[in-house]
C-alpha cells in the first residue's frame, strides 16, 4: 500500500531509519553527555542522520558525531535504544525511528564540518533528558545513565 499524505504527514509510511550517537565522557568520575542544536529549529538533540551506504549503523552514528560535533571516540556496535520523532522535510513530515549508539568521546577535533552551525552542550544526563523534546530520547538518556551507574558500581566492588 502506498503512503498517503495527510496534512503533510506521511501517515501510512513505515518509519524511516536514522542512526544517532550519544556522545559521553567522564569528568572527575561524573558522567556527561553531549547535546547539539538542530540547524533548523535550534532544539537540543543528539547527533543523528540518515544511513550511509556501505557503512554499518554504528559507524554511521560515529560519522554524524564527527560531522555535527567534531567528537571522535569508541562507538558501541549495539544500540542502547530506539526513539521516534517527526522530521520536517522540505514539503512534509516523515516519521523516523532513530537507533542510538553510545560513543565514548576520546577527543574533539579543532575543526569539523558543521562547526559554527550548531551549539554544543556537555551536561549531566538528567539535565540532557529535560532539554530534549522527544520523550523517547529522554528515556534512552536516563536509562543509559542508570546502566553506566550500575557498571561503575560493579567495577568499584
Amino acid at each position: 500500500m502506498k503512503a498517503h499524505r495527510d496534512h503533510g504527514f506521511e501517515a501510512d509510511a513505515p518509519p524511516r531509519v536514522q542512526y544517532a550517537a550519544l556522545p559521553y565522557r567522564y569528568d572527575r568520575g561524573e558522567l556527561f553527555v553531549l547535546l547539539v542544536t538542530s540547524r533548523d529549529t535550534g532544539r537540543w538533540i543528539i547527533p543523528k542522520g540518515w544511513p550511509v551506504h556501505g557503512k554499518k549503523p554504528h559507524k554511521s552514528a560515529a560519522r554524524e558525531a564527527l560531522e555535527e560535533a567534531g567528537v571522535v571516540g569508541v562507538v558501541a556496535k549495539k544500540p542502547v535504544g530506539v526513539f521516534e520523532y517527526w522530521k520536517r522535510l522540505s514539503d512534509s513530515f516523515a516519521l523516523c525511528a532513530v537507533r542510538v549508539f553510545p560513543l565514548y568521546v576520546e577527543r574533539q577535533r579543532a575543526e569539523w564540518r558543521e562547526q559554527g552551525q550548531r551549539q554544543l552542550l556537555w551536561t549531566r544526563p538528567s539535565e540532557a533528558a529535560e532539554l530534549v523534546d522527544e520523550p523517547g530520547l529522554s528515556a534512552i538518556i536516563l536509562a543509559f545513565e542508570e546502566r553506566m551507574r550500575e557498571r561503575m558500581a560493579r567495577l568499584a566492588s
